[in-house]
């Protein structure tokens, strides 16, 4: 048999290998790999990323035009929420961390502040005050529609549905 099929035979086996993990052997496996902690639990991401990891580390990874144009792209979009842990010196001077203030995007189907929602169920008129950060429901404050709808009915709904303001309603 030839290194190179052999090679192939174990990166195949390792990859099987991944489906029959835990998400905490996963996670292992991905610190493993990666020499950095995932804080994702989602094993089919696990999955995946180890991988082609494991695919790139064999095969050799992304070109070198791939590369550039990767960087050229992301550039000027570092949407990077959290500062990276302090790796030392191996993470290089041109890596460069943003820090500000997201700007949240209003959703236009949200009414302006102050608005009182109207909804009668099951006999009962229910009114939601649309506030800067939230939605208030009988003196408590809600992060989203969806929340007030849930505490309202006992199951899960789609605050704007549930309220009327979907994109084709009149509001």
């Amino acid at each position: 048999m030839s290194t190179s099929m052999s090679t192939d035979t174990d990166i195949t086996a390792d990859i099987e290998a991944l489906g029959t993990m835990t998400t905490r052997e996963l996670r292992d496996r991905y610190h493993e790999v990666f020499d950095d902690p995932s804080r994702s639990n989602n094993r089919r991401w696990l999955i995946r990323r180890i991988a082609w990891r494991l695919q790139a580390r064999e095969q050799g990874g992304l070109s070198e035009r791939a590369l550039a144009r990767a960087h050229m792209l992301a550039r000027d979009e570092d949407l990077r929420v959290r500062p990276p842990r302090d790796r030392g010196p191996q993470l290089g001077s041109h890596l460069r961390t943003v820090s500000g203030t997201l700007v949240r995007r209003i959703d236009e189907r949200v009414p302006i502040p102050g608005t009182v929602l109207r909804r009668i169920y099951r006999g009962a008129e229910h009114r939601v005050t649309v506030l800067p950060n939230g939605f208030e429901h009988e003196g408590t404050v809600y992060r989203s529609l969806s929340a007030v709808a849930q505490a309202i009915t006992g199951s899960h709904w789609n605050g704007f549905g549930f309220f009327g303001l979907t994109k084709g309603s009149a509001r």
